[in-house]
């Protein structure tokens, strides 16, 4: 990860745009290995949808737009949808089962809330000023 110089010779570093844990790379590589195309990824982005607002997206996609970001993490590649950076900055993302359900969570820092069914969430994009390559 790449170091930001912050007044004058003070140095950070930035946190990272999307961690994934150890489950969701798990859960990420078995769905890839299922496809035939060998040079599919995952692109995350964001939809408005729901009563909250905003719902999560995850679909398959051989293209990567010169916008896109690309996160590499525990050895899986994810397309982040350019329109979906702001809203998903500092997010992790996590694959939990129990015994009723198998899926993708995340823990979004910009989530400010969801609705009751768990379908959508409301999500406030990131300042960009804040943003510590603006600082």
């Amino acid at each position: 990860m790449s170091e930001i110089t912050v007044s004058g010779s003070q140095k950070r570093t930035p946190p990272p745009i999307l961690r994934i844990t150890d489950a969701a790379a798990e859960r990420l590589k078995a769905l890839l290995s299922e496809q035939d195309d060998d040079e599919l990824l995952v692109r995350l982005g964001v939809e408005k949808s729901g009563c909250a607002g905003m719902a999560y997206t995850m679909d398959y996609t051989d293209e990567i737009s010169p916008y896109d970001t690309v996160v590499d993490d525990k050895g899986v590649r994810v397309v982040i949808d350019a329109k979906a950076l702001m809203f998903l900055l500092g997010t992790e993302m996590d694959f939990k089962t129990d015994k009723m359900s198998a899926q993708f969570v995340f823990n979004n820092p910009n989530q400010v809330s969801a609705c009751g069914c768990g379908e959508s969430v409301s999500i406030t994009p990131v300042d960009p000023a804040s943003c510590p390559r603006n600082a």
